[in-house]
This record gives C-alpha cells, sequence and structure tokens, in this order.
C-alpha cells in the first residue's frame, strides 16, 4: 500500500488542544490509525491531551522541543523519539526559533 502525502491537502490548525500557536499536518487515516507528518510552529504547542485507545509515536526530523508525558518532561531534537502509551497524557511544545518536524503515528489499541 502506497500512501502518497505529496497528494495530500495540507491543514493548518491554530491552538491544537488548547495548545499555543499553529501547526501544519497531512493525514492518513483508517480504523488502526494515523501516519501524520507535521510541523509546530516557532512558538506553537500541542497542549496537554490524553491517548485513551492509541499510542502515539512522534519521531522528531528537524528543530527542537520538549514533551511532558504523565509529568515528566523529555527534551526532543532530530533523530529523537517519543512515545505517548496508550492510557497516558502528554504535551509537545517547539522550544526552537525553527518549526519543530515530526513524523506522528497513532496506533489504535
Amino acid at each position: 500500500m502506497l500512501i502518497d502525502f505529496n497528494t495530500m491537502k495540507k491543514i493548518t490548525v491554530s491552538g491544537m488542544n488548547n495548545g499555543t500557536g499553529s501547526m501544519t499536518a497531512k493525514m492518513y487515516l483508517d480504523e488502526q490509525g494515523k501516519i501524520i507528518p507535521c510541523t509546530i510552529h516557532s512558538g506553537g504547542s500541542i497542549g496537554l491531551h490524553q491517548h485513551k485507545t492509541s499510542d502515539d509515536i512522534n519521531y522528531i526530523l528537524s528543530g527542537t522541543g520538549k514533551s511532558i508525558c504523565d509529568g515528566k518532561e523529555e527534551l526532543l531534537s532530530a533523530g529523537c523519539c517519543h512515545i505517548c502509551k496508550k492510557g497516558s497524557e502528554h504535551s509537545i511544545i517547539n522550544t526552537g526559533e525553527d518549526d519543530l518536524v515530526l513524523l506522528t503515528i497513532v496506533v489504535e489499541r
């Protein structure tokens, strides 16, 4: 199965999950989960939210940031992977001047 993100429309979201600033994303979705290449722009964040039915895997492609997962802070940079397990809650914050670019995989379970 091929998913061609080059042909998908990019959406812009402000204040994702009551976060700050904006992010842009493309998304593939089916009953097993989501694949989301996304960018949290400088000054932006995804607000604290819980994953009740899924694992949320975030691979950092570029930029710097931090995640807060179940109260524990983790520093994010290119090549790192932040995982929020089912039942946990987290937020992701762009702490740099450049975009924080991620590939997010959400696995329903």
